[in-house]
């Protein structure tokens, strides 16, 4: 794998900015905040039309919080530190328990295109026919299609705030018509959200996706410039495999060593050569089990 283009200071700075309006109107009435959502949702498609963005990453990073979220949400907060050691410190046969399984979930539907055979995947105790239901469950504008899909999930089966948050960004995908699940929902709305039916949860998804935008699209400008970094230095790189590396720092939130296509010392002194060049961090703080990620 080679990158080819390097990226300048001034190409990142092409990436559209949320207008201020955006953020900054207050919204008091359905119609005002879902025109602010609608505004905000048009924004983050542009920016993520831009190939500056490294949209895998992107969705993998965007999966973590909203895990984390989910985790509040069972009343059982777990940190992002935390959610990662659990997934990536897995070895074979250990069970990843409900925080590794949030995580799973939210990353396994993310990473595909969204088809209820990818949903099936990331969550494998529901049935096709069941999450197509839901999927289907709303009509009209996107936003009301995410919302009654969550209703439906929350009403039939009140314990799954997982698979209806998952399920709710699904339908807010495919009514946009983009090609993979983007997590947003569940950062932006709070727990008390979760018990709202009709015009009240459509009123707090608008809300919440508001704020969410907002922060996909400060995130999408900030991973941009790491990884165009990431790409200058790339070339650097003097390990075999190590264009291959470099890409999987390109698609996921966190690697660990042991993960890349190199011989342990050698994947060890790589990480700590893009750590040096300033191309990736080091996630835990720890002096062994490390994580690195863009």
């Amino acid at each position: 794998m080679t990158f080819a283009r390097s990226y300048h200071l001034s190409d990142l700075d092409m990436l559209p900015r949320m207008p201020a309006w955006v953020t900054s109107a207050r919204a008091e009435t359905l119609e005002d905040v879902a025109f602010l959502s609608g505004a905000a949702l048009n924004h983050l498609y542009l920016v993520l039309g831009h190939e500056e963005v490294p949209q895998a990453l992107l969705r993998d990073r965007l999966a973590l919080h909203a895990a984390e979220a989910c985790m509040a949400f069972s009343g059982r907060p777990v940190r992002a530190g935390e959610l990662r050691d659990t997934v990536h410190l897995l070895r074979s046969g250990d069970l990843p328990g409900p925080a590794g399984e949030t995580y799973l979930a939210w990353r396994r539907a993310a990473e595909r295109l969204v088809s209820i055979k990818a949903l099936g995947r990331a969550m494998p105790t529901l049935e096709p026919g069941q999450i197509a239901a839901w999927l289907d469950a709303g009509k009209g504008a996107p936003v009301t299609r995410a919302a009654m899909a969550l209703e439906a999930v929350r009403r039939e089966a009140p314990r799954t705030e997982v698979a209806g948050l998952i399920l709710a960004d699904a339908a807010l995908a495919q009514a946009l018509g983009w090609d993979h699940l983007v997590p947003l929902l569940a950062t932006g709305l709070k727990r008390a959200d979760l018990r709202k039916q009709g015009d009240d949860l459509r009123f707090a998804c608008h809300r919440a996706l508001i704020a969410s935008a907002v922060e996909a699209v400060r995130l999408s400008t900030d991973l941009a410039r790491r990884a165009a970094h990431l790409k200058a230095v790339a070339p650097k790189l003097r390990a075999k495999a190590s264009g291959e590396a470099v890409e999987m720092f390109l698609t996921c939130d966190a690697i660990a060593p042991s993960a890349l296509p190199l011989p342990d010392r050698a994947a060890r002194r790589l990480c700590d050569r893009l750590v040096d060049l300033g191309a990736v961090r080091e996630l835990t703080g720890r002096d062994t089990f490390r994580l690195y990620g863009v």
